[in-house]
């Protein structure tokens, strides 16, 4: 009995590693187990953080060109309200305002220096006001 369990748990570990070492990502590896291109040594002058300081420039760049657009959007009556504009920092009270009222399941909110009464349950734009 003693010699089935340890046959049983031996098979079952080989069973695991061999599962472990075919789920690993194929990457181009040396003999020692690691991408040469990562190590410094082996890097041939790359500098990681240029490449990390490029890729945030980028990123800021794209989020710049969709504040833009944003910021250039035409707003009308029967529009669908951006997600973006949706957030509590954008949200007005209507009182403190000088805005009309607003009915039930509506909204109003500031964008570009304009006062737009929202339908909360839709997203559609219901009234544009200006100041």
């Amino acid at each position: 009995m003693k010699k089935i369990l340890t046959i049983l748990a031996i098979s079952f570990s080989a069973l695991m590693a061999n599962s472990i070492t075919t789920a690993a990502p194929h990457e181009k590896h040396d003999n020692r187990g690691w991408d040469q291109s990562d190590h410094p040594k082996f890097n041939k002058g790359r500098d990681f953080r240029e490449d990390d300081n490029d890729m945030q420039g980028k990123r800021r760049m794209r989020e710049e060109r969709g504040f833009k657009r944003l910021q250039q959007h035409k707003w009308q009556p029967g529009y669908v309200m951006p997600q973006h504009y949706r957030g509590n920092g954008y949200k007005v009270d209507y009182k403190s305002h000088d805005l009309p009222k607003p009915s039930r399941n509506q909204q109003w909110y500031k964008i570009n220096n304009d006062y737009i009464l929202v339908d909360t349950d839709s997203n559609n734009i219901i009234r544009i006001q200006g100041f």
